[in-house]
């Protein structure tokens, strides 16, 4: 008997609603979702308020994840992450490669608009093609895996630029999360691009759509094309542990407007 467990359902709404069925799991998974990014340490009162758990099983659950590495209780009597999380992160980052999750979703993006799609990351000056996906069509734009271009050209350039530097005229990329091209690069070619995000905020990439001019160019296909990036890139920004509803106000007003 544990007569001082809460009812979860009724003293934490979001804990029984994303329930894994196994509750003592559940409940120590809350305490380290509990820590935000901006988080160095924390009270047990807080972390008591925050999960809505009560302290003497807070109290518990830190014991047994201080024991497994995962928790570490300061000098001061608060509670920070411990190593555990840095090994388990190390072994995922050896196991994981964009490719995993980009891809997938460039293919999903090129068979819904007919057009290609790729994948781009800054190398200094220039911007480097990291993944791609052609359309099975004859006219389209062709590109090559670890080809780069000039960083300050086309719709994936502007998108690097403005993630990666300070001018302030890259705001309004920043704040509505995507960029467009037409002809830019190449006169006959029109683009699209919208940033992708890591778990702290990082930009991961720029996720790029490009197509003939005479095709893409269309204010209709366009708003399409930008309205399927932001979609595509609010996926793979949740797959990378990053928030996904950053994107939730670009999707409500993407338009290519007087782009």
């Amino acid at each position: 008997m544990t007569p001082d467990l809460p009812n979860l359902k009724s003293s934490n709404d979001g804990i029984a609603e994303n329930s894994s069925g196994v509750a003592v799991l559940d409940r120590a998974f809350a305490l380290l979702e509990a820590f935000q990014l901006t988080d160095e340490r924390l009270t047990l009162t807080e972390l008591s308020r925050r999960t809505g758990l009560y302290k003497s099983t807070v109290l518990r659950l830190l014991a047994a994840l201080e024991h497994g590495g995962f928790m570490r209780k300061l000098e001061d009597g608060q509670y920070t992450i411990g190593p555990q999380p840095m090994r388990l992160a190390a072994i995922y980052q050896r196991s994981f490669r964009v490719d995993s999750i980009i891809e997938p979703l460039l293919a999903e993006l090129s068979a819904k608009l007919g057009e290609t799609a790729s994948f781009y990351v800054r190398a200094g000056a220039r911007r480097l093609v990291v993944s791609r996906v052609e359309p099975a069509r004859a006219v389209r734009v062709s590109i090559r895996i670890g080809e780069d271009f000039d960083v300050s050209k086309g719709a994936s350039g502007k998108v690097l630029l403005a993630f990666t530097e300070t001018d302030s005229s890259f705001e309004l990329i920043r704040e509505r999360l995507w960029a467009t091209s037409y002809g830019e690069r190449d006169p006959e070619t029109a683009s699209a691009s919208v940033p992708v995000f890591g778990a702290l905020g990082d930009l991961k990439g720029a996720l790029t759509i490009s197509g003939p001019l005479s095709r893409l160019g269309e204010p209709s296909a366009m708003e399409v094309a930008v309205a399927a990036l932001l979609e595509m890139a609010r996926r793979a920004t949740a797959e990378f542990g990053g928030n996904p509803s950053r994107y939730t106000s670009a999707l409500q007003s993407a338009s290519v407007d007087g782009a």
